[in-house]
Order: C-alpha cells, then structure tokens, then sequence
C-alpha cells in the first residue's frame, strides 16, 4: 500500500502525489479504502480505491530514470502495423495501458518510424500517431521530470545531452 507523500504513477493520469489515505463510504453505502491523488501536471483531484484494477505502480526513482534513458538506444519500437484507425487506436491503448515507461519509448519510436516513412512519401505524419505521440510524450516526460527533478520542458535535451555522453565514453 502507498503511504501519503509517495510518488506513484496512475495509469493514464500520469505520476501523481498521494495525499490521503482514508476511508470513505461508496455509492452503495459500503466503506472503502481510497487514496487522494493529486497529479503533478495538472489542477485535478482522483480519488482511486486501493484495492482498484486501475494500474498504479511507484514512480522511476532517479535512479531507475537514467538507467532508463541508458537502455534508450536498445528499446525496440513497438511492433504496431496497418492503417485502420480503429486497430491502431487498439493497439495503441494496449501500450498505454501496461503503465510501463519502457512501452512508452517502444511506442514513440514506433510512431517516429512511422512519421519518417510518411515524410518520404511525400505525405504528413497520421492524426492518430500525432496524438498518441503527444501523449506519451506527456507521460514518460512527466515520470522522468518527477524522478530527475527537472522542468518537463528540459526533458528531452537531459536526454540528448545523457546519450551524447554515452556514445562520447564507448
């Protein structure tokens, strides 16, 4: 169970605080153990029951952030193919929904494959991978922002910048 002040990552809400734990009565009048949950990037308060099916896992540590962006260059895109929306739209989610950053990378290389393939053809990156990309965006820069202690913003060049060092020292 996650004690209050924890960092911890809910499903598609991103990394979150915890902020109470406590009991609180249910719909049905029957008395739940729920966490208060304030995201990080955001205004809103979730109220999720300890005992949800809704993923929720702890937050990467800084530790586990680098060590992360370390195993970057060896993350295989994930193997997502075809052009109907609705099947896209599937797989996609199934990605979201393992709250696992590693399949967040898989995703966004999957989908940068796919912007480059399409520039070449002369056409535009698709509407579904844009906003699939923007989201896992959102979710994997916000866990490395809380476990590095940076600016969102400054995400991505932290990680251009760790990399660079890497292939500089091997």
């Amino acid at each position: 169970m996650f004690q209050v002040g924890d960092l911890i990552v809910y499903s598609g809400s991103g990394v979150c605080r915890v902020m109470a734990v406590g009991q609180q009565t249910a719909r049905t009048g029957t008395q739940r153990t729920y966490y208060t949950l304030r995201p990080l990037q955001g205004t809103e308060i979730i109220y999720a029951p300890v005992d949800s099916s809704v993923s929720m896992r702890p937050a990467l540590t800084r530790g586990e952030a680098d060590a992360l962006i370390r195993r970057l260059p060896t993350i295989q895109a994930a193997a997502v193919t075809g052009t109907n929306a609705q099947l896209l739209n599937h797989s996609y989610q199934a990605l979201f929904q393992s709250n696992s950053c590693t399949d967040l990378v898989g995703l966004l290389k999957c989908i940068h494959g796919k912007d480059i393939a399409a520039r070449k053809q002369g056409k535009r990156p698709g509407k579904v991978e844009e906003r699939y990309r923007k989201r896992a965006e959102e979710l994997l820069y916000g866990e490395l922002s809380a476990a590095l202690e940076l600016p969102v913003e400054e995400i991505p060049n932290y990680i251009r910048h760790r990399l660079g060092e890497q292939t500089e020292a091997g």
